[in-house]
């Protein structure tokens, strides 16, 4: 018997309270920029037993300017910006370096929260990227050193020769360089905090940043 999709969609509850808490957050007591929050935030949700809360979506666009997505890993949020990394050569590489633009979307179910960030992307230097990857498991440099991302596969025992082969380099050569591989970082103009509550009055904080470097708010109808 085959799933009724919209059947299926119509049973699933959002927020279930059976295992999900919706802490109130009150706008009037976030800090004057967001980093500080998104740090905050991040290891409530981390403490709260979120699985994987450092994966986020990354929303670039192509040459048509249409839009394209998928998930990455955060490696970092500092002043500089916040980091993820991905070969040069990829279709997300290509499109970063055809327009340095880009959006990131995090959402932890678990205390009902999303963050929202938008702006340019940088590029760190070639040193930095490589030390952020040997920061890394071996699996992270075997993937790696196996490259080709979005390029077409003939065939999946293509695949399997040339990851055995970087399993054993990564294995055998730790500090391997990966001249593709490059640490992004996205300096955003705009990160919206989301808290999601019970009776749909979800709050929206969005900060903005100004021609002088600093950051207002703003509160946004959910």
């Amino acid at each position: 018997m085959e799933t009724d999709l919209h059947e299926l969609l119509r049973s699933l509850r959002v927020w279930d309270p059976a295992v999900t808490e919706l802490p109130p957050f009150d706008p009037a007591t976030a800090p004057g920029e967001p980093l500080p929050l998104f740090t905050r935030w991040f290891a409530e949700v981390v403490a709260a037993g979120q699985a994987e809360p450092h994966t986020v979506a990354l929303a670039t666009a192509d040459a048509e300017g249409l839009p394209d997505v998928r998930i990455v890993m955060l490696h970092g949020a500092d002043a500089a910006g916040w980091s993820f990394a991905t070969h040069a050569d990829s279709r997300k590489g290509r499109q970063l370096g055809a327009r340095p633009y880009a959006a990131l979307s995090f959402y932890w179910p678990v205390l009902g929260r999303q963050v929202r960030l938008r702006g340019p992307v940088a590029v760190a230097g070639a040193e930095e990227a490589l030390a952020d990857l040997h920061a890394r498991s071996t699996g992270a440099l075997a993937a790696a050193l196996t490259g080709r991302q979005s390029a077409v596969l003939g065939s999946p025992d293509e695949l399997a020769r040339a990851s055995e082969a970087a399993w054993e380099r990564a294995g055998r050569e730790p500090d391997a360089p990966v001249p593709s591989w490059t640490l992004y970082r996205l300096v955003p103009d705009e990160v919206e905090f989301f808290q999601g509550d019970a009776r749909r009055r979800h709050v929206r904080l969005a900060y903005r940043r100004t021609e002088d470097g600093g950051w207002r708010t703003r509160l946004l109808w959910p």
